[in-house]
């Protein structure tokens, strides 16, 4: 079954460069209350999407119920699509240590850094691409520490036979209130479950609210409270989803091609896709809808937004911006 379709999707954000409409970015959210009622709904919030990313809280969850340990910006970075700069490459290397592998045993693709200091330093060393460089290296640490903990076959850890995998699909499926109705493969080999959006912003609701609610998983608690204690090390210094959970005080991640949650302490949440994949208009979008739902502060999203939201430049001069489409703004009226 395939994800929604344009016809099914709304106008989410515009590029305008010089007074032109040069492109559009459709799709669709929701904005769910504390008690996991519908608050805003654009376009179909109901048929399955791959979350990507967005899937990394629950994941660093399943590892954590089969026992590693985490602490600090471990936890983090479990849940983490990192920049890889040398701090986050640094806490993967002492989550392998403790599991006691090596990064060899990774089976992320290898990748350069996104940083550039780190980036530039491995050419310079004449290393080459890394597997704990990719973005997705801390999460699978903790797939391998997983495995230790449990002696479960590491060579194996991202079969969806394995144990691993078969307790995060128990986990997304408790949090989500969904059974996935296809898997896949992500993008750094893992499976990767499809869900709604209903379902997503639920899951992640209720990671959110875990630190206050005293009949939440302890570990869920400990997730969402090392993701707002250590932003830096989810995303990457200056980046997004860092800037907003460090000035917002709000859980927020991103997936690939084109998706975002976003999680309030008492459990509200949001969840969305641009239909095209493109992640430049995601946190536009979601900080907006959140606003206006009530679940943060507006008078507070416009500074995090002008850190955030890239520029339109010509020639390198501002000659545009990114901005909201008709169907968001209305619910600003």
């Amino acid at each position: 079954m395939p994800t929604f379709t344009s016809a099914d999707a709304v106008d989410l954000a515009v590029l305008e460069r010089n007074g032109f409409i040069e492109s559009r970015h459709v799709g669709s959210a929701v904005v769910l209350a504390a008690d996991g009622s519908v608050v805003t709904s654009l376009g179909d919030i109901t048929s399955p999407i791959y979350p990507r990313s967005s899937l990394k809280p629950f994941q660093a969850l399943a590892a954590m119920k089969a026992g590693v340990p985490l602490r600090g910006p471990q936890v983090a970075l479990a849940t983490a699509s990192h920049v890889a700069s040398d701090e986050h490459m640094d806490v993967v290397r002492t989550m392998l240590s403790a599991a006691g592998v090596t990064e060899e045993h990774l089976q992320c693709p290898e990748d350069w850094p996104q940083d550039e200091q780190a980036r530039i330093s491995l050419v310079l060393g004449d290393k080459g691409k890394q597997r704990i460089a990719f973005n997705c290296s801390g999460k699978h640490a903790a797939f391998l520490w997983a495995c230790t903990e449990n002696s479960w076959n590491h060579a194996t850890y991202l079969d969806p036979a394995h144990p691993l995998q078969q307790g995060i699909a128990d986990v997304i499926e408790e949090y989500t209130e969904e059974t996935p109705g296809h898997w896949g493969v992500d993008g750094c080999g893992a499976p990767v479950a499809t869900v709604s959006l209903t379902g997503l912003a639920r899951g992640i609701g209720k990671i959110a609210k875990a630190p206050s609610d005293k009949n939440a998983d302890a570990r869920a608690a400990t997730i969402a409270t090392a993701m707002i204690d250590y932003p830096w090390a989810v995303h990457g210094r200056g980046m997004e989803n860092t800037v907003v959970m460090e000035e917002l005080g709000i859980l927020a991640k991103s997936g690939a091609e084109g998706v975002l949650v976003l999680g309030a302490p008492n459990g509200a949440a949001l969840a969305l896709k641009v239909l095209d994949g493109n992640n430049r208009a995601a946190t536009l979008v979601g900080l907006t809808l959140f606003a206006a739902s009530g679940a943060i502060d507006p008078d507070t999203v416009g500074a995090v937004l002008e850190k955030v939201v890239p520029p339109v430049l010509g020639g390198g001069r501002p000659v545009g911006s990114l901005r909201l489409a008709a169907p968001v703004m209305a619910l600003l009226d």
